[in-house]
């Protein structure tokens, strides 16, 4: 497969506050055939560091400073590639489900450059005690014992609302579903499916 894909790679973006199941759901969709889960911490776990873009990387990481919005995407992309020529992924027939980026409506912008979002699926949780007593059980059965602290949920749940939630915007109202993520997880993943089977997108790629 050359290096570049000449159409738009098609996605469903699963957005929510941290603790709202974002990562549940879209590995469990990932596990059905024809989607694939790409979660953001996947991407740079299977980086390739001797690479100049994966050193590229390694400059920003390794003096604790953010990954600029663009190598972000850029990295993503690379990805991206690795995976459909190595044929784990599939864009022909696989639908992309994001999961950790885009982060900010910047990423967003450069993402349109390479994928076409059908759907938001917003996990939404307004109970932000809710999502610290996820946060909180999570970093305890993770062994993360920072993470539990208050201080550090209210951090990145602060960093939600001023960089990630913004996106619901950057897309339009068509495009958004909120979905009570307070339910079961069970009931959360039958409202993403049941509204994925009804696009006419999906409807589509069946009969491919």
């Amino acid at each position: 497969m050359s290096k570049h894909l000449d159409f738009k790679l098609p996605a469903f973006l699963i957005l929510g506050a941290p603790g709202s199941g974002k990562g549940t759901q879209g590995k469990i969709l990932g596990s059905v055939p024809r989607f694939f889960h790409c979660a953001c911490g996947d991407v740079f776990r299977s980086l390739d560091t001797r690479t100049a873009l994966g050193q590229k990387f390694v400059y920003y990481s390794s003096r604790g400073e953010l990954v600029p919005d663009e190598l972000t995407i850029e990295l993503w992309h690379a990805q991206i590639l690795n995976w459909s020529e190595t044929h784990i992924y599939k864009p022909d027939i696989d639908f992309l489900v994001l999961d950790g980026i885009p982060r900010n409506v910047r990423q967003a912008e450069f993402l349109a450059e390479h994928v076409e979002v059908h759907q938001v699926f917003h996990l939404s949780c307004p109970d932000r005690e809710e999502l610290a007593r996820r946060m909180r059980k999570r970093a305890l059965k993770e062994n993360r014992l920072d993470d539990a602290s208050d201080r550090v949920i209210q951090q990145r749940i602060a960093t939600y609302e001023a960089e990630t939630k913004p996106i619901l915007e950057y897309y339009s109202k068509e495009r958004v579903l909120d979905i009570d993520a307070t339910q079961p997880p069970v009931k959360v993943l039958r409202d993403i499916v049941d509204h994925i089977t009804k696009l006419p997108v999906y409807q589509a790629s069946l009969k491919r």
